[in-house]
């Protein structure tokens, strides 16, 4: 009896049964990682993303492996653009904070009456290690994250009070098309990632997996005293 009481405990801190997500930008990448492993963790998942075909094709994708998904478009996701300082512009600028973090900073504003009347809430940002270590050819990029990381702060300081949780994931170099156009806009981008790769202990580049699993860990009951953090996941780039 008492092992099995034992073994109810562990399923259920360990289990996203019950419980609802949101992804974001959830039909390629880092977001669609997410929300492939929410799902396996047993979570219903809604996602969304600017193309409806990307969402039909992974819906039908989910649906063949017996996972919980829905989706919506909606023309919001992590994006970036490459140049030297001199050469953003205000329309750069008004891009890329209004995509990486007033999107983020408005959707947290309407979902807290849910999470709050759920009794049991938890956000997690994606962040990136630029938005702590300066990088070539990402100053505007880098600035909407560290917005994102003190916002994350903030959230968690101001609604545990209604048990939200909120922390942060600030991924390094990660195998997505993102990275893949960050290099392909800026001359030596390719260099620069070898570069980078080369001062990285873990000595390759991130997959989505790698950060999809630390999310869905801080999603969990058994991260419930984990709020407030901004976790990297950068192969020891950032030591």
């Amino acid at each position: 009896m008492a092992e099995t009481k034992l073994s109810g405990f562990k399923d259920q801190k360990w289990s996203l049964h019950g419980m609802t997500a949101l992804v974001t930008g959830g039909t390629r990448g880092i977001g669609y990682a997410i929300a492939e492993e929410l799902a396996e963790f047993g979570a219903s998942v809604h996602i969304c993303a600017r193309n409806p075909k990307d969402i039909e094709k992974c819906l039908e994708e989910w649906k063949r492996k017996g996972f919980r998904v829905t989706g919506s478009p909606i023309n919001n996701a992590g994006t970036t653009t490459s140049k030297n300082i001199i050469d953003y512009t205000a329309e750069d600028v008004s891009n890329l904070m209004g995509t990486n973090f007033e999107s983020s900073f408005h959707l947290c504003q309407l979902a807290h009456p849910l999470l709050k009347a759920s009794g049991y809430g938890s956000i997690v940002f994606i962040s990136s290690t630029a938005g702590f270590k300066a990088c070539p050819y990402s100053a505007v990029y880098a600035s909407s994250h560290g917005a994102i990381d003190i916002f994350t702060k903030n959230v968690a300081l101001e609604w545990a009070k209604d048990n939200i949780r909120a922390n942060s994931v600030a991924p390094g170099c990660i195998k997505t098309k993102l990275l893949d156009c960050a290099v392909e806009s800026v001359e030596g981008g390719n260099k620069i990632v070898e570069a980078m790769i080369s001062q990285t202990p873990a000595g390759r580049l991130g997959e989505p997996k790698d950060v999809s699993t630390v999310v869905a860990f801080l999603c969990l009951p058994a991260a419930s005293y984990i709020t407030g953090q901004i976790i990297t996941i950068d192969g020891g780039y950032t030591i």
